[in-house]
């Protein structure tokens, strides 16, 4: 199982936490404000070193601390690794079997996981770098190399716009062209290769999360049929007024559409939330297929928002995934899950198994 063993130490409103998860299921109940999510947003911090609510570390230490502590036992190669995050005015550190160094991408690999949150319909309806990143998750974990790529890119991508910034003459602007449009072409190939490799999932689980049929388009970033150094010179006058780069893959979207429809214009929010929860629970099935181990799948309060034949839908797609799960609810009602698992009980931040 992706993790065995959790603790946290001055994260949010929990003081100290820890319980043992079942490989399976597992439901962490309790009031609102008891700690449900911040548990949640813990664990995830474990494997992605930021948080899924996009608090900065001053909002994430608990009051009266000066740091948050981590800590999984978590299963990769087919043994049991520690890793460890501390997070602090003095900044992150990240520990796996000890050794310290590393940081957000090592966190991935070590222990992977998808979040469906109440937020999670911005995936559809939101800006595009949601999308982006959505892509850029399941390439990192289904193509060797690709995380290098897209750090490459984003420092290329830094310095032309800072040369745009400087008002530095059009041929030196030049200059960053050729290898920025190298390293673009590994994003966009990447992209592709994502959107391709999760395609069919994407699709399966769209028609049966929604009945209808789900398209999507990927665009990357500039005008499609034409070249990307063509476009940075002929919208180079445009990015010296701008002091950006208007064209890349910095600029590229996931477009869906449902029943002929946009879908981030035209379906209802709980639509948009199914549809969007679609979009990682095929997301989680792709990298779970490319790295040959099960996921962890972190869900917030799933019910939210969604119809008992709606939710009843996602959860029966959930456990055919075979990933193992950590969900909160404000009930302490197990047959979401077909009354397997373990369930847990948090109030005033503290955590105790349920009878």
């Amino acid at each position: 199982m992706p993790i065995q063993q959790f603790s946290a130490r001055g994260f949010r409103c929990l003081a100290g936490v820890e319980f043992e998860a079942d490989p399976g299921f597992n439901l962490i109940c309790g009031p609102n404000a008891s700690g449900k999510t911040s548990i949640l947003e813990a664990i995830a911090y474990l494997g992605r070193g930021k948080s899924f609510r996009g608090a900065p570390v001053t909002n994430l230490i608990r009051h009266g601390e000066s740091e948050f502590v981590l800590f999984g036992k978590v299963e990769e190669g087919g043994r049991l690794v520690n890793v460890g995050v501390r997070n602090s005015a003095d900044g992150l550190e990240v520990k796996i079997d000890g050794r310290s160094g590393g940081g957000s991408a090592e966190l991935a690999a070590a222990l992977p996981l998808q979040i469906i949150d109440p937020d999670v319909h911005d995936l559809v309806a939101g800006a595009p770098d949601q999308r982006r990143r959505y892509l850029d998750w399941i390439a990192f974990h289904v193509e060797h190399g690709y995380l290098e790529s897209w750090r490459r890119f984003r420092r290329a991508l830094k310095q032309r716009n800072a040369a745009l910034r400087s008002g530095q003459a059009a041929d030196t602007i030049r200059g960053w062209n050729r290898e920025f449009v190298e390293l673009a072409a590994r994003i966009d190939a990447g992209r592709r290769l994502a959107l391709e490799v999760a395609l069919n999932e994407l699709e399966e689980t769209g028609q049966q999360m929604l009945g209808s049929e789900i398209r999507f388009e990927y665009r990357p970033g500039w005008k499609e049929g034409t070249e990307l150094a063509d476009a940075l010179e002929s919208g180079l006058e445009r990015d010296l007024q701008q002091g950006s780069t208007q064209a890349g893959p910095h600029r590229a979207d996931l477009r869906l559409t449902y029943d002929e429809r946009q879908a981030r214009k035209l379906v209802s929010r709980g639509q948009q939330k199914l549809l969007a929860c679609a979009m990682i629970l095929a997301a989680t099935e792709t990298a779970q297929a490319a790295l040959e181990r099960p996921l962890l799948l972190l869900l917030d309060d799933p019910a939210a928002e969604l119809d008992d034949d709606s939710l009843g839908r996602l959860m029966a797609r959930v456990r055919n995934l075979g990933c193992q799960v950590i969900a909160t609810s404000l009930q302490p009602d197990s047959a979401i899950f077909g009354g397997e698992g373990a369930v847990f009980h948090v109030e005033h931040g503290e955590l105790t198994t349920a009878a």
